[in-house]
This record gives structure tokens, sequence and C-alpha cells, in this order.
């Protein structure tokens, strides 16, 4: 990383409205460069080499020109984390106003799972639902709860990472009539065009970050030719903004998109409002000083930038 953009690094907390991974606090870093704010916002647990293609993101995004855009614009999907309060599931549907399609996170409970998404349907009768497993099933918890879900709720628009690996996925694909999305069998592959997604996965998910950005994010659409959904990693309004660029790239998208997850934070840099169901893409110059973080905290930051700079 050139040290000029290094030394205009600032570093953010942004509360969440409830429990997301684990976490209550949204840690970021932003950088200015000559096309604008970028954001370094990898999860705190990730190693090295799993945040060098979010900073090659990075650089791209201050430095590099935006692509052609065909719309202004990008429809979006609410994004309900595992959660049991129907209250707090209440509260965060009502925050992505007009929206038609809900991701919702399952995987740990199925019962749990099963209430949660009958009071999401029972909120939004007419919204589609997809759900993100985040993996945590095998080919025969999938087929049991995927049926039971059905059972429930009715249809699924999609299953996202039901299961860990391509073999089960291929497994699976086999015993149920239901569109696979793949998200982690790809962004976490050590080589993510190497991965055969043939008879294992339906639609492609794209994060700008944790894929390196619009460009390979772009070479691995073309590479492996599957529809596309263009999700986000719970970033700030700098990082949503780019993923919104990046949805807006594409001359055709077909699934709504999952960048409306600025509406989990408490606090953000930036306003990037849902209006019936979609969020603008937008130039705007964040507001960082309420949320900065202590000097320790910028030096953690400082040395893993520092680090993980050396794999890019």
């Amino acid at each position: 990383m050139d040290q000029s953009l290094l030394e205009t690094m600032r570093v953010v907390a942004l509360p969440t409205k409830s429990n997301f991974r684990g976490i209550n606090v949204r840690e970021v870093a932003l950088f200015k460069g000559e096309y604008g704010w970028a954001e370094f916002s990898p999860f705190l647990e990730y190693t090295d080499a799993e945040c060098a293609p979010w900073l090659a993101c990075t650089i791209e995004a201050a430095t590099k020109p935006r692509p052609t855009l065909y719309r202004k614009s990008i429809k979006i999907n609410g994004t309900i984390p595992a959660l049991n309060d129907r209250k707090e599931i209440e509260q965060i549907v009502d925050a992505f106003p007009l929206v038609k399609t809900f991701k919702v996170k399952v995987g740990e409970n199925l019962d749990e799972d099963i209430a949660r998404l009958t009071w999401i349907k029972s909120l939004r009768p007419q919204a589609k639902i997809r759900i993100d497993v985040n993996g945590n099933w095998s080919v025969a918890e999938a087929v049991t709860n995927l049926r039971a879900i059905y059972g429930a709720i009715g249809e699924l628009e999609y299953v996202e990472q039901p299961c860990a690996t391509i073999d089960e996925l291929r497994e699976l694909k086999e015993k149920i009539d239901i569109l696979i999305a793949g998200d982690e069998v790809l962004r976490k592959a050590k080589d993510p065009f190497a991965v055969d997604l043939n008879g294992a996965v339906d639609i492609l998910m794209l994060k700008v970050q944790p894929l390196g950005g619009i460009a390979r994010a772009h070479a691995l659409a073309e590479h492996h030719k599957l529809p596309v959904v263009i999700s986000s990693a719970l970033e700030s309004a700098v990082g949503i903004n780019y993923g919104l660029i990046l949805a807006a790239s594409f001359p055709e998208v077909n699934f709504d998109c999952g960048l409306g997850t600025g509406a989990l934070l408490s606090s953000d840099v930036a306003q990037m409002p849902i209006v019936n169901g979609e969020i603008e893409i937008r130039d705007f110059e964040p507001g960082m000083s309420a949320y900065e973080v202590a000097p320790t905290r910028f030096e953690w930051w400082k040395n893993r930038v520092m680090k993980t700079a050396e794999l890019v």
C-alpha cells in the first residue's frame, strides 16, 4: 500500500442494533485516495491471508476509476440475523421499508429457525424469503430441515450455502429441488477460479471486499457464468456504496441484493436510506469524528493493514 494512502487512514467503531455474528460493535478502517473514500473491514478474527483480498479491494476503490454503471439505485433485500425475540425481529423488519425480499440467518436450531421465519412471513406475507445457513448443515440435515421449512412457510427463493463443501452441495442438489447460492465455497477458496461449481451451485454470491474488488468480482462472474447476487459484509456506508457500484456495473441483475445491512447499525458514517426498497449510489464525505477508536485500537488496525499489505 502506498504510504500516502496509509496516512489517510481513519478507524471507526459503529454500534450494531443487535448481536450480529457475535459482535455488537463493527470496527472499520477508511482511506481516502484519488477516487474517494474506501473501506477495509475484514472481521477481527480473520488471518492476514484472509484479509488480503479485502485490502486489494480497498486499494482499488481508492485509486482506480469507477466502472460504467447501468443504474443509479439498487433493489435490496432485508437481512435478519439469527434472533429469537419477536420485538427485535419486528424492529429490524420495519427498518427495511417496502423491500420485497428478506434474507434470514438460520442453521443452528431448527425450531427457532422456523419460528423466526414464520414471524417474518406473518409481518411481510408477500415478501420472498431466502435463507442463509453459512454451511452449518450436513446433507442429511439440509434435506430434513429444508422440507420442514417448506412445510412451515412455503416456497423459498433460494438457500445460501446450506452445506460447507462442494461435494456436499453437489450431493444435496440431487436430493432437493431448490436453488442453491454459493458464498463461502467461493470467497474462502484458496483459488476461487479453480472451484468447480457445476452441479453444486445455481447462483453466485459476490461480496466486493472479500473477493478483492470490482474487477476481480467481474472476472469471477464471467469465469463461472452463473447468475449473481451482490451482497455486503456488514460494512459502513463507504463499503456499502462500493457494493452498490459493483451491483450497478452489471448490465443485468435478477435478484434483490444484500446491500441493506447498514440498517443493522445504530450509527454510521453517512446515511444510505432505503427508499421504495432501493438504495441510491451516492457521493458523500463520511462523518467519522464521533466514532473514531482509541489510539491503541488505531495502532492495532495500522499494524494489521501493514502486515496484510505484504500479501497484496
